[in-house]
């Protein structure tokens, strides 16, 4: 409770005093230097930086791959920072839903059986595995697109088929590792049109990108270099996506003609 008795609503991410060290040798090669960072419910970050500034070192750590030499980090209140491998690997699996560049999909399975994984290794029944995962596939626009192998759909598809097993499990951070680096403009524009609408179900996103017009469709970009936070501004000017891809068949239209 807040003053007056006001309810105040714990951060879902709470870092402070985040440092990690790798070794090489004899040398110890920081990665992030006391870096400080609290994402509200529901947010909608992106996250910048050249390589080497430390935002992939951040980006494992927020997703629980990997612990901190230092510091601490509150997911949803729990302090995450020096759970053993089997937690951490339970995290995972029931708090953060995890999309990447390369879509990371089975290639011998089809688009549900890829959505239905991460809810067997959570024991869930058969039955609520195949509502979940229909459900998934039905919200980024593949109900027809269940029986197809990876091998079978475009880029785009596979990336939407991710992001189905990334929210099928209900988790409580999603976090996306360059989702649009391997896509075509517009279906890079089809993939943050389906991160708008999970932003406005509530869902928290923190986004990892080299593209300043990606970042612009969050709410907020923080910069990295050199291990630490330089720049954490709100986006005034937020791109919709939506509407970016109704105004290209114009566009490709008025090109042609």
């Amino acid at each position: 409770m807040g003053d007056g008795g006001i309810l105040v609503s714990t951060p879902v991410i709470q870092i402070q005093g985040l440092h990690k060290e790798y070794s090489m040798g004899k040398v110890k090669v920081p990665a992030l230097k006391g870096v400080d960072l609290e994402v509200p419910k529901g947010q909608f970050v992106a996250i910048m930086g050249p390589s080497g500034s430390g935002k992939s070192t951040l980006m494992n750590i927020l997703g629980c791959l990997d612990r901190p030499t230092q510091g601490t980090y509150l997911l949803d209140g729990s302090d995450v920072s020096r759970k053993n491998d089997n937690e951490l690997a339970d995290i995972r699996n029931k708090f953060i839903g995890f999309i990447f560049q390369t879509f990371n999909l089975l290639s011998r399975t089809n688009a549900m059986a890829n959505v239905e994984l991460p809810l067997i290794y959570r024991g869930m029944p058969p039955a609520e595995r195949r509502k979940r995962a229909t459900a998934a596939l039905e919200s980024v626009g593949l109900a027809g697109r269940m029986t197809h192998k990876p091998n079978e759909m475009s880029g785009g598809e596979q990336q939407r088929v991710a992001i189905a097993r990334a929210i099928a499990g209900d988790p409580k951070v999603i976090l996306a590792d360059e989702p649009t680096g391997n896509l075509d403009t517009r279906s890079g524009e089809e993939v943050m049109s389906i991160f708008q609408d999970l932003h406005d179900k509530g869902i928290t996103l923190i986004l990892v990108t080299h593209d300043p017009d990606i970042a612009r469709h969050a709410e907020r970009v923080i910069s990295v270099r050199d291990g630490r936070i330089i720049s954490d501004v709100m986006v005034e000017d937020r791109l919709d996506a939506k509407k970016l891809l109704a105004e290209m068949p114009k566009a490709e239209e008025s090109a042609s003609g």
